[in-house]
C-alpha cells in the first residue's frame, strides 16, 4: 500500500519521476517538470493526467500540428501512432500510465 502526496514530489531535473506501480507491463509513474518533453510516439497507448499546473499539449493528426491547454484533471489519451509533446507552463505534476518501456 502506498499514499502519495503529489503536490509534495518534486524531482532534480525535468521529467523526473516516482514509479508508482508496475501492473502486468503497464506503469503508472508520477513526473515533476517545469520543461518541455520531446515529440514522440509511444509504443502503445498513453493516459497522460495533470494533477498540477497547466501543459500546453501539441499533437499532429493528418500532418497537422494542432494544440490544447490541459488544466488540473484534464487527462489527454494518445492513441497508438499519435505524435505529442508536452509543454508545462510553469512547474507541473503529471500522472502518466503507459507501457513499461515506452519513451
Amino acid at each position: 500500500m502506498k499514499i502519495i502526496r503529489s503536490k509534495a514530489f518534486t524531482a532534480d531535473r525535468a521529467w523526473g519521476a516516482l514509479d508508482i506501480a508496475n501492473m502486468n507491463g503497464i506503469t503508472t509513474r508520477l513526473h515533476w517538470t517545469d520543461q518541455p518533453y520531446k515529440w514522440h510516439i509511444n509504443d502503445g497507448e498513453e493516459v497522460f493526467v495533470v494533477l498540477d499546473g497547466q501543459v500546453q499539449m501539441r499533437y499532429r493528426e493528418n500532418g497537422e500540428e494542432k494544440q490544447t491547454l490541459l488544466e488540473v484533471g484534464d487527462i489527454f489519451h494518445a492513441s497508438v501512432g499519435t505524435e505529442h509533446v508536452a509543454h508545462p507552463q510553469g512547474a507541473a505534476r503529471i500522472l502518466v500510465i503507459e507501457s513499461e518501456g515506452s519513451v
